[in-house]
């Protein structure tokens, strides 16, 4: 079986968000698919079976199965149209644990229409403060995804986070961290962090986008933005809120193309 690895939410190599995709010719057993992507070691391999006009898909961090995931969706349309799977006007749709999603082409850019996960205000939990080392302006939670959101003073508070991440692991199953942005170039600056997934620091996060975009559209009074997810790597992510759903947009490039050899 082919299996394709893809920088999302880049147009250049070698930055963005890593993710393995790989087509299947039949449903495979979940303790399969988790030992691929431990093999992988990537935030995210995402596995796809072809379902009458759509595509199932599921997607598997190094440590577990995920319900929503922006940049290994992402990756999997580019794959799509990139390999002849479906034709360059074609919709991707694809059928997950987060419903239907879709994605379509748009000049170089892929769109991708998700579900809007607003945030709730809550407290923070005992020990997120003190594995973030950070000081909240604002604390939240996003239930059905479990993440937890704060908000930090500055772009700058941002970018010094340096979690503890085996307490961190203790305390929440993913956290995201956000400011306004101090440049132009983008509205709001993100990191994310998911030890309790295997995934210490996650470079660009789609899923993350759908709790920020209606954050900071609410925020900021608008409902077009775009963020720069500011990890080693980063990547930017432009987001529409429109009602009960988010629509993302990246870009994506492929960089490695090999063969699955055990089954």
């Amino acid at each position: 079986m082919r299996i394709v690895q893809v920088d999302a939410f880049t147009a250049r190599a070698f930055a963005g968000n890593p993710a393995a995709v790989c087509l299947l010719p039949a449903p495979a057993p979940a303790d399969w698919m988790q030992s691929v992507a431990a093999e992988m070691n990537l935030a995210e391999t995402a596995f796809l079976v072809r379902h009458g006009d759509a595509f199932a898909l599921r997607w598997f961090t190094p440590a577990a199965e995920v319900p929503l995931c922006g940049h290994a969706t992402l990756a999997s349309a580019h794959v799509l149209w990139q390999d002849g799977h479906l034709a360059p006007s074609e919709e991707a749709r694809f059928d997950t644990l987060s419903g239907r999603l879709t994605a379509r082409r748009a000049g170089d850019w892929i769109e991708m229409d998700f579900p809007a996960e607003p945030p709730v205000a809550d407290p923070e939990p005992p020990g997120l403060r003190d594995a973030l080392g950070v000081s909240a302006v604002w604390a939240g939670h996003s239930p059905r995804l479990d993440y937890r959101l704060v908000e930090v003073v500055d772009e700058a508070a941002v970018r010094r986070t340096a979690p503890d991440f085996r307490a961190l692991a203790r305390a929440a199953r993913g956290v995201i961290v956000t400011a306004r942005a101090s440049s132009e170039e983008a509205d709001f600056v993100s990191r994310f962090f998911a030890p309790a997934l295997g995934v210490d620091e996650d470079p660009v996060t789609g899923s993350a986008h759908c709790v920020l975009a209606p954050f900071w559209a609410g925020r900021l009074g608008k409902h077009e933005l775009t963020g720069y997810q500011a990890s080693a790597r980063g990547g930017v992510v432009r987001v529409r809120v429109a009602g009960e759903r988010v629509i993302l947009a990246g870009q994506a490039v492929t960089v490695m193309q090999g063969e699955l050899c055990e089954s």
